[in-house]
Parts: C-alpha cells; structure tokens; sequence
C-alpha cells in the first residue's frame, strides 16, 4: 500500500507537544542513557525531541531521522534542537552518516510503518546504522485485538477538565493493520489526529531482528525495566549487533 512519511505531521506538529505533554520522558532517558552508555545516538522517528532533547543535554550525541519537515521544523525551533542533525525521510530507508552506539524507535513508531516488508527494512536500516556491539531499541504496544467489538473501538485516553483525548479505531485483521484517528476536544475546538498501524507481535518483531543480524538482549514490560510478562499490554525490547569474532 501507498505510505507517506510526512502525512502524521502535517496533521499533528502544531499540536503533538500539546498533545502528549502529560507523557514524561525521564525514565526512557534514563534508560536510553545507560543503554547508549556514552555513545552517539540515533532516534527513527525523532519528531519534536521529546527524547532527543534531554538526550542532548546529557551530553550525548544526538541525530535522528524524521518523515515529517513540520516535525522536524518543531524540533529545530526548540533549545538545543539545531545542534540535533535531522535527516528528512522513511526511516524504512533513510540513512543518518555515521556510526552509532544506539538506535532508537520509541512511541510505537515501528507501527506507522506500511507493512511487514516496510518494517523488515526498517530493522536493516537500524543494523547499517549500529557499530559492532550497538543497540536497536523498539516501544511498542502488544496488539490486542479482542479490545475490539465488530471490528471497531473508541477508547479514552485522557480526560482532564481542559482536554478529551479519544482514539477511534478500525481493525483489519488480515492484513495486521488498524485505521485510527485520534480525537482532540478543546474549548478551542477539535483537531482529528490519524495515525494509521501496521501492529506486530514480539515474537514477529524478534524475528525481523534476527533477519537484520540483530540479537534480543532485553525485554521489558516499560522503561523502568519491569519483567515482561503475560499480562503485559507494552514492551520495551533491546536488540544487539554481535560483535567480531
């Protein structure tokens, strides 16, 4: 199917910082820190800087891959953000020059992703841009689609005495992929946010990985690094490049 990277944030970057303010990002800072362990970093999907920024300022190198100019025009214009180097395209193919410690795909971005060829490439992507030893990190959602009632759901997300968040959803099963809106109510109106999906299970993403040459080292419930378990409905997974012999 058709896929336009740019398509999410021409809808969503004069709101997403807005949007998902109520979402801090310490603890995958936290980790993404320790993980990179001094090393540069390269964030798929690096949008406003929501993780780069604070990345940054701890000192690491930072640069990323963006499909949307308005995203990437959000982070250039926020402290800091013009020393972040940004490469404007599919993060399925696009490559940032230079060799990185870690490779980061956070907020269940690998699902903006078309297909499952789409997300294979993406995977290789992250394994040319690893040095030996490196780290591919992916935070995605585990699907769910018996939250689903004739193959559709509306579900909250926030609500505040400012701000509704609702997220309507359609589920088309044979091919893995979900048609979804985000709803945003304001006093000052309302702004429709879609962000179509392309899910995968764990066991299907450990599989791209091994097709790229990449290794799972850890799997986490979140950031915090709580066991993954049966019951849990997000993960955090670590994929590595060996090193040499």
């Amino acid at each position: 199917m058709s896929f336009d990277a740019s398509e999410y944030g021409r809808h969503a970057a004069d709101v997403y910082d807005e949007t998902y303010a109520h979402l801090t990002p310490d603890a995958a800072v936290e980790r993404l820190a320790e993980l990179a362990d001094g090393g540069p970093v390269c964030e798929f999907g690096i949008g406003t800087g929501r993780l780069a920024l604070p990345l940054a300022a701890r000192g690491l190198t930072v640069a990323g891959v963006e499909g949307s100019p308005e995203m990437a025009a959000g982070l250039r214009a926020k402290p800091g953000g013009d020393a972040v180097e940004v490469a404007v395209g599919d993060f399925a193919g696009t490559r940032v020059p230079g060799e990185y410690a870690l490779v980061v795909l956070a907020f269940n971005t690998i699902f903006a992703l078309p297909d499952q060829a789409a997300q294979v490439a993406c995977f290789r992507n992250a394994a040319a841009h690893l040095r030996p030893g490196g780290r591919f990190v992916v935070e995605a959602w585990v699907p769910d689609p018996g939250a689903f009632r004739a193959g559709g759901a509306l579900r909250p997300v926030r609500v505040t005495e400012d701000v509704v968040l609702l997220e309507a959803a359609l589920l088309h099963p044979v091919e893995q992929r979900m048609t979804t809106t985000k709803v945003r109510l304001t006093n000052g109106g309302v702004h429709l946010l879609p962000a179509n999906h392309r899910y995968a299970w764990p066991a299907e993403l450990d599989l791209m990985a091994e097709l790229a040459g990449l290794r799972r080292e850890h799997r986490w419930e979140d950031w915090s690094g709580r066991p993954f378990t049966d019951h849990s409905r997000e993960h955090v997974s670590v994929y590595r490049r060996p090193e040499p012999a």
